[in-house]
């Protein structure tokens, strides 16, 4: 009976256990260290936390396609090239930064449209095979357009100095986590609501949805279009980030490094695509500092991959729903003091 009413009882304390975070206060904590990180952090660190940010726009996104709505994408990162081209274009007619992310945006919300409209009648590797042929397309674009993208030697980007009260590497530190924060609170509420639950609802069994009334195709597709739209606005900051635009920044690894990301951090979780995108930043960065000490510039590449893969697999071992699903052992929980009946 004892062991009976423990069960019972943790039922019913579970619930309240798991509660969720209010999305809101999590924006307003992040922002306020995110302002604290920049004044203490080296220029150089600060530039990768810049980086951060415009990662965790894009395995945002796409934690919230391939998790919550089952959509297997490797054409992310050609996504991101588009919202890059698009804004390093506008950048040097019309110079107005905040004006070229949103048609950054818009532009490659139009591409994921289209994409999805033919992604809503594929399943499994059709899918994949789908979207990587636009990893390979994106690219080609830009050697058959010469004229408009510069070929392999890109676009440089127009920008307007910083404000003079902070440094260059705090102010793309606070925009790309302005872009981020944003998005991230967008996402909370969307998989929150109704929408969300239809993501979910499609992923688990699609004739168990069509059965409750649910859309696969405009599903999906939304899906789609919002996930591309968050590519987009990654991409659009990474070119603020680099103040240049060209093939090589969006080989076809950086959508497999994306897909990769956001499995090792916890698919369908927004803090996952947190984990996801610092992964992103600290594992190329290690493979770096390996390379460089080794003087092979060969080495460098593969080992970034080499990280990745091994990290995924002791990942998948050990925690198979990512990092993010990890939870403290109750052995280093402290426990909760009782009350001595009285006598």
């Amino acid at each position: 009976m004892t062991a009976l009413k423990d069960r019972v009882t943790a039922r019913m304390v579970a619930p309240a256990s798991r509660r969720r975070l209010n999305p809101y206060l999590v924006v307003a904590v992040g922002a306020a260290l995110v302002v604290a990180l920049t004044y203490t952090l080296p220029p150089f660190r600060t530039y990768q936390l810049a980086t951060i940010g415009a990662y965790l726009c894009v395995t945002a996104g796409l934690t919230v396609l391939t998790g919550l709505n089952g959509q297997l994408s490797l054409g992310h990162g050609a996504l991101m090239a588009t919202g890059a081209y698009t804004l390093a274009l506008w950048q040097n007619k019309f110079n107005l930064l905040a004006v070229g992310i949103v048609v950054a945006m818009l532009v490659t919300t139009a591409a994921g449209l289209i994409i999805g409209l033919a992604a809503a009648r594929l399943r499994g590797p059709y899918l994949a095979g789908l979207t990587l042929a636009v990893a390979v397309v994106v690219p080609s674009i830009t050697s058959t357009f010469d004229e408009t993208f510069n070929s392999d030697q890109g676009l440089s980007v127009v920008l307007n100095p910083p404000p003079e009260s902070m440094t260059v590497e705090q102010w793309q530190a606070w925009l790309c986590w302005a872009g981020a924060l944003v998005t991230v609170l967008a996402l909370a509420l969307i998989t929150r609501g109704r929408f969300g639950r239809d993501m979910r609802a499609v992923r688990d069994d699609e004739t168990a949805a069509k059965l409750a009334g649910i859309s696969i195709a405009r599903t999906q597709v939304w899906t789609f279009v919002i996930s591309a739209a968050c590519a987009g606005l990654g991409g659009a900051l990474f070119a603020v980030l680099a103040q240049s635009v060209s093939p090589g920044a969006f080989p076809l690894t950086l959508s497999l490094f994306l897909l990769m990301a956001i499995v090792i951090g916890g698919l369908g979780r927004l803090s996952g695509a947190l984990i996801g995108a610092f992964l992103l930043v600290a594992l190329p960065a290690l493979a770096h500092e390996i390379g460089e000490a080794s003087g092979s510039q060969r080495l460098e590449g593969n080992l970034a991959l080499t990280f990745f893969g091994v990290v995924l697999v002791v990942v998948m071992l050990a925690a198979p729903g990512g990092l993010a699903s990890l939870r403290v052992p109750r052995s280093w929980r402290p426990s909760h003091t009782t009350r001595k009946k009285k006598h």
